[in-house]
């Protein structure tokens, strides 16, 4: 999630586990640094831009390593507080506020690989997106309200918690449904695989992905649509050059990460660029990277993967979001993508549209 949720989830945290036994003020503030401790990785900078990206959410976000830092941690604050009286208090709200931040990535797409050292997967739930007012809102409210009134403080930080994890699981529950939907009516489909997460800010607006032996269909689901079939766009994943590269390690790393959500394109400047399919949507994606180029004598492979992403026009973007979400399917995305990928509609029942 965003910086800013993380903070406010720390805060929120904090300030629930230490309860008077402290200054309100001193919980909120300690609980926020601990929140964005992890996210601190992203400073790092690994060689490349893949490699900067896969390695994000990665030792940091550990649950191992990070409840081996609790005590530590937890101790010196107490300490540097003179409140060891309350020392075990502030461990345990040490290692709450440390431990929450991953498993709120969790709830992501992105891939967050919380059993390190033990396993690298990425892993992740996709339900709700990295940016959501109604996930942070409620935090930022309830402990704000609580450091501001004392008569009941700890009730205001509370209800903004369990309004705030109320949303998290909605956000799974209304995940199921639309997957739920995607599978009966691709059944027809030889579907691969099947990626369901919400459109930007919300999660009432759903985009589905599946892979197909032929490429990959797209479509979106807003829960106030009519009843009616999904429609789905389908494009190519570039096999061909899915085949020319397979061994080489920057589509590998990316293919692995993203378990197979990728796709493959050569632009008119001969560049072949690798896309993650999961963050984004056609043809733009936030996760793109140049791997190869086209020369006379073949395609050259790059050894450092260039970073290529793109977010197309936000504005644009955010109206087509907006419209659609209220659940005028007719709304057509804000992108040239017919032109460029010649894209083939599909219905419902797996035939090609007219």
């Amino acid at each position: 999630m965003d910086s800013i949720s993380q903070i406010a989830l720390g805060a929120a945290v904090s300030v629930a586990v230490m309860g008077r036994r402290t200054a309100l003020w001193k919980a909120a503030l300690w609980g926020a640094a601990c929140g964005t401790l992890p996210d601190l990785d992203a400073l790092i900078d690994h060689g490349d831009a893949l490699s900067n990206m896969v390695l994000h959410r990665a030792d940091s976000h550990a649950l191992f390593w990070l409840s081996l830092l609790a005590a530590p941690l937890g101790t010196s604050f107490a300490w540097l507080l003179g409140e060891r009286q309350h020392l075990r208090r502030w461990v345990l709200a040490t290692w709450l506020t440390l431990i929450t931040h991953p498993l709120l990535d969790w709830m992501t797409i992105y891939g967050t690989q919380l059993l390190r050292p033990f396993s690298s997967e990425p892993l992740g739930l996709g339900s709700i997106f990295i940016i959501d007012p109604l996930y942070t809102l409620p935090l930022l409210i309830g402990t704000g309200v609580a450091l501001r009134n004392g008569a009941h403080a700890l009730r205001w930080n509370a209800l903004g918690l369990l309004l705030s994890c109320a949303y998290l699981a909605w956000s799974a529950l209304a995940q199921q449904h639309v997957s739920r939907l995607a599978r009966e009516q691709l059944a027809e489909h030889k579907v691969q695989a099947l990626l369901v997460t919400p459109s930007p800010f919300n999660t009432v607006l759903w985009r589905i992905v599946a892979l197909t032996p032929e490429g990959y269909l797209e479509g979106f689901h807003s829960l106030l649509d009519a009843p009616g079939p999904l429609r789905f766009q389908s494009y190519s994943r570039g096999a061909e050059l899915q085949e020319a590269l397979r061994d080489h390690a920057p589509v590998q790393t990316l293919s692995r990460f993203s378990d197979g959500f990728v796709k493959l394109e050569r632009d008119a400047a001969g560049l072949v660029r690798i896309s993650d399919l999961r963050m984004g949507q056609e043809p733009h994606y936030v996760f793109s990277f140049v791997v190869a180029r086209e020369t006379p004598q073949g395609l050259e492979r790059l050894e450092s993967a260039e970073a290529a992403g793109a977010r197309g026009d936000v504005r644009a973007g955010l109206a087509w979001l907006w419209q659609r979400a209220g659940g005028d399917v007719e709304a057509q995305p804000p992108h040239e993508s017919a032109r460029v990928m010649q894209p083939r509609a599909v219905q419902a029942a797996g035939q090609p549209a007219p």
